[in-house]
């Protein structure tokens, strides 16, 4: 028989789950009352699965034994193959489901592009990945709100912040953390060479109040007066707000908005996700990265990604994918790309658990 996974661990903890479910105080507290009733649904359908697997194991046996029969030899050929695959599709259900849920499925998503090595050129390129993201977020019905821009004088960014509201923005935008790369000429190359420039992409889930304690006496809060690409003002009171919080030396700038209120409460959200970001990367959470290893240091050597322009060609470099539709990638297309690395991140996954459960 086949070796798989070990179940004990999903039953015991299932068994756990009823009992709580049969206590009344459960219900007292709604939010865990979910938590345990979402639970409790997941590993009930691991159960079923797992179940299922042994079944079709047994009936396989049962064909196996038949095959030389002279009578019933080739039916039972017939049946052990669509059997067979039966217990393969089973199987790669069973394994999908025992996979661990990812903690940040759900939450909205912020996203920090910063202009990297190249000059004016990395900063347009920031501009066209904010544009390229909040056209694929329209596409999928995410709103957008900029929660801080700097931006540089030739119509680019010098860094841009901004959040993604939408029930699967964390699952789709996570594997955009990284250094993306540019080759093209740039509108000011008047030699027609292909300059290489880079932006730097972080992915934050938004962190809640419950997730992160924030001690107000650990923030050195300033405010001062906004500017815009130059030096210019572009507003005539202190409403911009600088936060830095000590302990970690996280230091958050927004002067989006004309309230320094609003301002505020953008910068707070900012510095919650990357506390928390930070905190699971110290915890060695096994779906969060510590924010400086996502965008590395934006020297043209380290990228995930490369948009060649005189090729038409995106090339993601984590899984040699390789594709020719940049223009249409770059006006939100990304679906090819983020698909591909769905598949290629849950085949991991797969082959991990998998390799474990016949050790």
């Amino acid at each position: 028989m086949e070796f798989l996974p070990n179940i004990e661990p999903f039953r015991s903890r299932f068994n756990e789950l009823e009992e709580k479910l049969s206590l009344p105080e459960t219900f007292q507290d709604n939010q865990l009352a979910t938590e345990i009733s979402r639970e409790h649904r997941r590993l009930k359908d691991i159960l079923v699965l797992f179940d299922e697997n042994i079944n079709l194991e047994d009936q396989i046996s049962q064909c196996t034994s038949l095959i030389e029969d002279p009578e019933m030899g080739e039916e039972a050929k017939k049946e052990l193959e669509s059997l067979n695959k039966q217990k393969s599709e089973n199987k790669e259900k069973l394994l999908i489901a025992m996979l661990p849920p990812d903690p940040e499925v759900g939450k909205n998503t912020i996203v920090e592009i910063r202009a990297g090595a190249g000059g004016d050129e990395a900063s347009i390129f920031a501009g066209d990945l904010f544009r390229m993201y909040t056209r694929y977020a329209e596409k999928q019905g995410w709103s957008v709100e900029c929660l801080s821009q700097s931006n540089s004088d030739t119509g680019g960014f010098k860094e841009v912040i901004f959040i993604l509201r939408g029930e699967d923005a964390w699952t789709k935008m996570k594997f955009e953390s990284g250094v993306h790369r540019v080759q093209r000429i740039p509108v000011t190359e008047a030699g027609g060479r292909i300059h290489t420039s880079t932006s730097t992409v972080a992915v934050l889930p938004e962190a809640k109040d419950v997730e992160v304690s924030i001690d107000p006496n650990d923030l050195e809060i300033s405010v001062c007066r906004a500017s815009g690409p130059g030096g210019q003002g572009v507003n005539t009171t202190d409403s911009a707000v600088q936060i830095q919080h000590i302990p970690s030396g996280i230091n958050v700038y927004c002067a989006d908005e004309r309230s320094q209120l609003k301002n505020k409460n953008k910068a707070m959200t900012v510095l919650r996700s990357r506390l928390l970001q930070k905190k699971q990367s110290e915890e060695k959470e096994k779906y969060a990265q510590n924010r400086k290893d996502q965008v590395g240091t934006g020297d043209r050597s380290e990228r995930i990604r490369t948009y060649n322009y005189p090729q038409s060609r995106i090339t993601d470099h984590r899984v040699n994918y390789t594709s020719h539709a940049l223009q249409e990638t770059m006006m939100g297309e990304l679906d090819h790309l983020i698909s591909f690395l769905e598949k290629e991140d849950l085949s991991k996954k797969l082959s991990s658990l998998d390799g474990r459960s016949n050790e």
